[in-house]
């Protein structure tokens, strides 16, 4: 063996010491499949760093003097996130330069979807994508591609339309018949769309698969059928106007992949491939990485075993029910390479005190004994956290708890829940023990953390804390689609639909209270201009008509260059969403310049917010701003994810929240008690996931969705509590809001029960 041999497997061996024993197993791996399920504080992305710089150093001792690398490809990471891909490259790298002496080259980080546009970028014959030509589009249920598609829908099929309106009760009235078309329009269509077409594209299902899926069901509105044709529209817009989505990077990545000489081509390139957080791959995601991965052999598309390592945590799954990803299938593959030998588990965490892991434990024994009782699937693997053991070579690990460790609280409302939460805050911040101490407040709910912001913002600078609320800092993102809304409704004040969109636009920003706008908008003329003899109407209806009609009175009245900015001005905006509105105004005023409209600044407008090319002002790193040492951060528990903070306090505890109810609107529920768009992606998953001649109906399809639910906000909450290292701090006040929508509209409240029961277990 070469000295430079010498040196690499010397460094190799002093990392592996340097390691937990969980973390050795990973950097032991050298081919074939394997499954890493790793507990919340495991230490996961130091392993994937030292495991891939350790594979890349046994490259550099298959050669024959030790400083070259072979050609054998590269090893590729995978991560979900931009940010997630950059803390990554930094750990591999500081491996390689600084434990190894190696260049930091040999291996490349991409997130899923950067790596399908990459390939598909090689091969644009094959891909059928001209990225020089086409504009990415991130489409929801608000965007104008699906409203296009649903319009579209209505006009083909206006039977079908009829039949919905009617729904399972109707007496022929009107009024109520143009209500329920105005919801069916605006809310069930475009949710049923949006959700069922991201979920046929990321299993690799195309509009003709679903409408075969649709022979197999039994509900009275075809839903899956309704689902199938609105696909249809959809996609043919998107080719008429050169737009793509996130689905169809990885789509375009899996037609090059079919290709034999192009698929050999980057499987050349690939040596073997790291994911992280594979619990939130979609099923074609996880087939594009194994293709990527496989070994290169003639005729077949991909073959096993392959070199890919899949890092994650199936409990802390948090997106399924709104994304297609679902842990059921990273858990498959954690159960295929257990039956090998191939899985890690690492059940050691170094991040928190021991009682913080006690209670996330009992959360998920607790959780996993009521869904077995019910007979349910359960939300949780159980994987126990344990702490570090005592032999480690790692120091500054399990931290020791701050006071108690755990703190449980029944306040007699949300005022007394502030009272208790900002008494503690101010005690922890003022000791000498918990200088530079990293805080965060964990909400489920935006409003929650904007009603928070709101009343903690003159205590905390009374005794000089910083508060940071990331929604609030990241709201502003949000302005070019509010603004188009309501230029819309200036544009065509007699459209129901826009008058609608401009209304919900007003109560999320709190100018006017939360109504039936589908009753406001049906008759847009009488709402916004009532005739002598109309009803006085209530007051806050009134509020909201004479907003709408001093929007009608601005366009009327002021120069169109000011019109962007007055809007920003009436949606009660702060500083930095101003500052985002004068610089949306600037691009969109110099664009029409030569052609000034409210048509054209509606298309321009339009554009900028579809095609996702506008920078909002300020875009800093979200760990750095929300885990400063000194300051008090406003997150959501979604949000939190992937982010720790020395105490973690988590208020509004109630079970109208976690879980929830999987309820229908009130003024949806002439459909059914279910909603479209839920009953269509469990049948979607129910034929993917099974081999069944007979999809679930509209309600067993329901009930389904109702336990994926409750299974999701209860491992929501299993996130929540392990993001806390030395003190976690839970309430549940008596008094609570039912919406916080109406904050001050305060009534009794059940505690979670989870809440209830962890109080019981230790106190």
């Amino acid at each position: 063996m070469s000295p430079a041999s010498l040196t690499i497997e010397k460094a190799i061996s002093n990392i592996r010491k340097g390691l937990r024993t969980e973390q050795q197993s990973m950097i032991d791996w050298e081919h074939g499949p394997l499954a890493v399920s790793a507990v919340p504080g495991a230490g996961k992305s130091t392993g994937m760093a030292a495991a891939v710089a350790t594979a890349i150093a046994r490259q550099y001792l298959q050669s024959a003097t030790g400083f070259h690398l072979p050609n054998q490809g590269q090893l590729v990471v995978v991560t979900v996130t931009r940010s997630a891909a950059e803390n990554i490259k930094t750990k591999i790298r500081q491996f390689l330069q600084s434990s190894l002496s190696l260049p930091p080259i040999g291996f490349t980080v991409y997130t899923l979807h950067g790596l399908a546009l990459n390939i598909a970028n090689n091969h644009p014959n094959l891909s059928g994508l001209d990225l020089e030509n086409v504009s990415l589009i991130l489409p929801n249920k608000s965007h104008y591609l699906i409203r296009n598609a649903v319009e579209q829908w209505i006009t083909k099929h206006p039977e079908n339309y009829y039949s919905l309106s009617q729904g399972i009760k109707f007496d022929g009235e009107e009024t109520e018949l143009l209500r329920r078309q105005l919801i069916i329009r605006t809310e069930v269509l475009p949710d049923l769309a949006s959700t069922t077409i991201h979920e046929a594209k990321s299993l690799g299902l195309l509009p003709p698969d679903l409408q075969q899926l649709s022979k197999y069901t039994t509900d009275k509105y075809s839903i899956l059928k309704i689902a199938s044709e609105l696909y249809e529209l959809y996609d043919d817009l998107m080719q008429q106007q050169d737009f793509i989505d996130y689905d169809d990077m990885i789509l375009a990545a899996l037609r090059v992949l079919k290709n034999p000489d192009a698929r050999k081509a980057e499987q050349k390139k690939v040596f073997a491939i790291f994911e992280d957080e594979a619990q939130d791959s979609s099923p074609l995601q996880t087939k594009l990485l194994e293709i990527l991965a496989a070994k290169i052999e003639d005729n077949k598309i991909y073959s096993s075993p392959f070199n890919l390592v899949r890092v994650g945590d199936p409990n802390q799954a948090i997106n399924s029910t709104f994304t297609p990803a679902d842990p059921i299938y990273f858990r498959k593959f954690c159960t295929s390479c257990d039956k090998e030998g191939r899985l890690i588990t690492m059940s050691q965490a170094g991040r928190s005190a021991s009682i913080i892991m006690e209670a996330a434990n009992f959360t998920m024994a607790w959780v996993n004994s009521k869904c077995a009782e019910a007979q349910q699937v359960l939300p949780f693997c159980y994987q126990k956290i344990y702490p570090i053991d005592i032999n480690s070579p790692q120091l500054n690990v399990n931290p020791q708890a701050l006071d108690k460790g755990l703190e449980l609280h029944i306040p007699d409302d949300i005022y007394h829940t502030v009272e208790l939460l900002v008494q503690k805050v101010i005690n922890l911040f003022a000791r000498e023990d918990t200088s530079g101490i990293s805080t965060a407040i964990l909400v489920r709910d935006n409003r929650q953390g904007k009603w928070l912001s709101k009343v903690l913002y003159p205590i905390c600078k009374q005794h000089g804390i910083k508060l940071y609320d990331l929604a609030e800092q990241e709201h502003h993102s949000h302005v070019p689609e509010e603004v188009l809304t309501l230029l819309q409704f200036c544009a065509r004040p007699h459209s129901p639909d826009y008058l609608k969109a401009a209304l919900t636009v007003m109560e999320q920003r709190k100018l006017i209270d939360f109504q039936d706008f589908n009753a406001l908008s049906i008759f847009p003329e009488d709402f916004l201009y009532p005739g002598p003899l109309a009803i006085t109407q209530p007051e806050p209806i009134q509020t909201a008509a004479h907003l709408c009609r001093s929007l009608l009175h601005a366009r009327l009245k002021l120069p169109l260059y000011e019109l962007i900015s007055f809007l920003g001005l009436a949606l009660n905006y702060n500083q930095a969403e101003l500052a985002t509105v004068d610089k949306l105004a600037e691009r969109v005023n110099k664009q029409i310049a030569y052609n000034a409209s409210i048509d054209t600044m509606l298309i321009t407008l339009l554009d900028i917010v579809n095609s996702e090319h506008f920078e909002t002002v300020d875009t800093e790193n979200i760990e750095v701003q929300c885990t400063n040492p000194g300051q008090l951060t406003i997150i959501t528990m979604h949000k939190a994810k992937g982010l720790d903070w020395d105490c973690v306090f988590m208020p509004f505890l109630h079970d109208n929240l976690i879980p929830g109810k999987f309820w229908v609107p009130p003024h949806s529920q002439f459909l059914g008690d279910f909603t479209l768009s839920e009953v269509a992606r469990t049948q979607i998953r129910s034929a993917f996931n099974a081999d069944l001649l007979i999809l679930p109906n509209a309600e067993e399809a329901w009930t389904k969705a109702k336990y994926l639910k409750i299974a999701e906000e209860y491992r929501l909450l299993y996130v929540a509590i392990t993001r806390a290292k030395r003190f976690l701090w839970m309430s549940a006040a008596k008094k609570a809001p039912f919406t916080w929508s109406k904050p001050d509209s305060l009534k009794e409240q059940e505690p979670c029960q989870l809440f209830t029961a962890i109080k019981r277990y230790f106190h």
